[in-house]
């Protein structure tokens, strides 16, 4: 049977607009989960319905194939059903729907692959994804009753302690699987049904629970990062022009040129080379007057006519992994650089080829903070894998 993979994603929102593209930990939100979907590999087609061009157009990016939605299932009152239902009247060959929130940015491959056997092997009709709380519930009471709160699981007077109670199950969004005859009677949890219980700390759903620096922190800490371990990053290669400075040279009357830079950059630079991490720098161009009037102490390369070759040759002098190399580009030239390092960034002005090719958007335009950013983007990842070795 064929088995679907669907994102619903609507361009209207009445708290963030455009919340579904916008980036978080320098991703755009909707990317966390088409990584999981894509990377699980038990889909036989993923699928992004919109009603937006700008969702479409990243939708694309990560390899998603889109489905227009139509006005009608595209109002702040249309349910899920509805646009679950659509899609399927248009795409006959689809049998069972994977139902992905956009607003979970911390879902991981192997949860979606546990529920595929769940549908296809074990025969389930239905598998909704819950999450275990240890939470006391009391009753509502509204204002101008005269009565008292009752308690619904527990006993005040032999309250459980948490590692004596279980806990109970609760839906956390994150996913609803269901088979076509299913969604067709218009449910999306029925028949033969299941839960799957994720871990807690994967269940991040940003519309409800969470704000968005804490869930940044959250998916740094607990997301999805690609099949491949991160690695510690020994090297950071950053392209000078448009991302170290603004990209603008300044020609003065007597021919000689002048660019500018933002300290916070220099700092960034500094604290990386602090850590242990070797800073060098690349261009097309020759800057070397520029650079030496910098001071920055960096090896670097100019007047390079193949990036991608000097990345290598670096890389297998330092007897270096791929998953070692950071780079930092906004152009073209930088697009392959930035396929093959392990961690990958560009600014906020980048080009649009660049920004596909990038695992990191920065929230910084070149010149103006991007190559601090990326330092501290790459500190707090590096965490993430110092807490994995402790594990």
């Amino acid at each position: 049977p064929h088995l679907a993979a669907l994102v619903l994603a609507r361009g209207g929102s009445k708290g963030i607009p455009l919340k579904n593209i916008k980036l978080l930990a320098g991703v755009p939100l909707i990317g966390w989960v088409l990584r999981a979907a894509i990377d699980a590999g038990v889909f036989h087609s993923i699928w992004v319905s919109t009603d937006h061009d700008e969702i479409e157009k990243v939708a694309k990016q990560f390899g998603a194939q889109v489905h227009r939605r139509s006005p009608e299932v595209s109002q702040d009152s249309s349910t899920s059903l509805e646009a679950i239902t659509e899609f399927l009247s248009h795409h006959h060959e689809v049998d069972i729907v994977g139902n992905i929130q956009a607003t979970s940015p911390c879902l991981h491959p192997s949860d979606l692959i546990k529920v595929a056997d769940m549908i296809q092997k074990e025969g389930f009709d239905s598998v909704f994804s819950v999450v275990r709380r240890h939470q006391f519930r009391w009753s509502e009471v509204k204002k101008g009753e005269n009565k008292m709160t009752e308690p619904q699981n527990l006993n005040p007077a032999k309250r459980y302690r948490r590692q004596d109670w279980p806990g109970e199950l609760y839906e956390n969004g994150s996913f609803y699987f269901a088979k076509r005859h299913l969604i067709e009677k218009g449910y999306l949890q029925g028949g033969k049904m299941a839960y799957y219980e994720m871990r807690a700390e994967h269940s991040v759903d940003i519309d409800i629970d969470i704000d968005w620096p804490i869930a940044e922190q959250r998916v740094l800490s607990f997301g999805y990062f690609g099949k491949e371990p991160l690695k510690e990053v020994k090297l950071l290669v950053c392209s000078i022009d448009g991302c170290l400075t603004n990209g603008r040279i300044y020609v003065t009357e007597d021919h000689k040129e002048m660019v500018s830079y933002d300290y916070r950059d220099i700092v960034g630079i500094d604290l990386l080379k602090k850590r242990g991490i070797q800073v060098r720098l690349i261009s097309d161009r020759d800057c070397s007057k520029t650079l030496s009037a910098m001071q920055l102490g960096c090896v670097a390369k100019v007047s390079v006519t193949n990036k991608l070759q000097v990345l290598k040759d670096w890389q297998e002098d330092m007897g270096l992994s791929w998953k070692e190399v950071a780079y930092l580009g906004n152009e073209e030239s930088d697009v392959e650089c930035l396929k093959q390092a392990g961690m990958s960034a560009v600014p906020a002005d980048a080009c649009a080829a660049a920004q596909k090719a990038a695992g990191y958007i920065c929230k910084s335009r070149g010149g103006c903070g991007a190559v601090r950013e990326f330092a501290e983007h790459i500190f707090l990842l590096l965490e993430k894998v110092n807490s994995a070795r402790k594990q």
